[in-house]
């Protein structure tokens, strides 16, 4: 799939999710693919589960699909996407370590087993 098709893809999957409007942007649809590791030309079926922070989700969108967020942006990807992701049941926080800090610079997330298995 193209970038444009796959982003498109994950707007329909957080909306099939019933994640609310503001969940359904491009922002989120890009996390998404982030959590998944769904690069330009793979497909669902090829899905992952990596570990990201934030950061590194920012700098995995700018690489992959060339959409550069400003560093200022990573607290609005964390409260207006990852924890909207993390109280739908989509992604997990820490689970590596579920006792790590709220505060922590290696904080992680993970698009959650089942979701996995639901979108591959």
């Amino acid at each position: 799939m193209t970038k444009n098709e796959l982003v498109q893809s994950a707007q329909q999957v957080l909306q099939s999710l019933g994640l609310p409007k503001a969940q359904q942007k491009e922002r989120s649809a890009l996390s998404l693919l982030a959590l998944l590791d769904l690069r330009p030309n793979k497909k669902w079926s090829q899905a992952a589960s990596p570990l990201m922070g934030i950061t590194p989700i920012m700098d995995w969108i700018a690489k992959h699909y060339d959409k550069k967020y400003a560093p200022n942006t990573r607290e609005t990807i964390r409260r207006q996407t990852m924890h909207q992701f993390v109280y739908a049941g989509l992604a997990v926080y820490n689970p590596d370590d579920p006792k790590r800090p709220v505060n922590s610079p290696a904080a992680v997330y993970q698009i959650e087993a089942s979701a996995l298995k639901l979108l591959q």
